[in-house]
């Protein structure tokens, strides 16, 4: 009896087996077909990547053509005259389109084919304009090479003109500058006795204040109005004597900043005016030569020496 149950028991067992092994031949198969259906969407994916790269690597060298053919087109024009702005955008546009960093897509590099094919058109156009710049050009030329001659002399009896307008005007400047005559220098002591430059030296005793006396010499030429009177006294060793608060200051002189001793605004009004100028030092001078210059505005008028013991 155990034999009849025994005998029983291995078919199923047999049965259980074969159906485990078909369950995992299955599953061996579907994972099969799993991995090599994966594999076949990464190689798919992996030859679009390699297709859409060299698709753009020859986009990119498209777009340096076409720039570098716009390049040439805008050099010529602008050179003949023309309006190169429009060009200049468009070269611009696919400059910053040639240095993206993306990767582009299918649809976008198609696009952009799409666009370069069509400035082939814009080329073609500006060509023709170049042909038509060229010969406004030289008709242009033609005409200037005619009136060329006649714009020389022109340009030469103006030229003339001018030498002769600047030569009477810096004769006319020359003429109307002011001179200074009767030039007089005195030392004025403490109780107001003047002693007037001699032959012999002032002596510091004798000096409380310097006076100057001048007069303008007669100028029909010199404009009437406002001036700056300045006068400067020059140490021994050729330096100036100023006090800033006793009055003294500083004017330009040949564009340079020079020191006054004391000034005068004074209205010129071509009369010979007389004027006068005092000085109080508050020290000794120094013994030797001292010079007295005189300005007007920006130029010297006049000028004359004393010395001290």
């Amino acid at each position: 009896m155990s034999t009849n149950f025994e005998s029983e028991t291995n078919p199923k067992k047999e049965q259980g087996k074969n159906i485990i092994i078909i369950v995992l031949v299955l599953l061996v198969i579907i994972s099969g077909i799993k991995l090599y259906t994966d594999y076949v969407d990464r190689s798919k994916k992996t030859k679009e990547i390699l297709l859409l790269s060299t698709e753009n690597n020859e986009l990119n060298k498209r777009l340096d053509s076409v720039t570098y053919q716009l390049d040439l087109r805008i050099q010529e024009i602008e050179k003949l005259g023309g309006d190169i702005v429009a060009l200049e955008q468009v070269r611009d546009q696919l400059i910053a389109e040639r240095n993206t960093s993306r990767q582009r897509s299918a649809n976008e590099i198609a696009a952009l084919n799409q666009k370069i094919r069509s400035y082939s058109g814009l080329i073609e156009e500006k060509d023709q304009e170049i042909l038509e710049l060229r010969a406004m050009n030289q008709q242009l030329f033609a005409e200037n090479q005619d009136l060329k001659t006649t714009q020389a002399e022109i340009e030469e009896e103006v030229a003339q003109l001018n030498i002769q307008k600047e030569d009477l005007q810096a004769k006319v400047n020359i003429a109307a500058m002011l001179k200074a005559e009767n030039i007089n220098i005195a030392a004025v002591n403490s109780r107001g006795k003047e002693r007037i430059e001699t032959t012999k030296d002032f002596k510091n005793r004798q000096i409380e204040r310097i006076k100057v006396s001048f007069s303008f010499a007669d100028n029909k030429v010199a404009e009437k109005g406002p001036r700056n009177v300045y006068v400067q006294i020059l140490a021994p060793n050729s330096q100036p004597i100023f006090d800033v608060a006793k009055g003294s200051g500083t004017f330009m002189m040949d564009g340079v900043e020079e020191f006054y001793t004391v000034r005068q605004d004074i209205i010129f009004d071509n009369t010979e005016q007389e004027l006068t100028f005092y000085y109080e030092k508050g020290s000794d001078y120094n013994s030797g030569t001292h010079e007295v210059k005189i300005f007007v505005d920006n130029y010297q008028i006049g000028s004359k020496t004393f010395s001290v013991k």
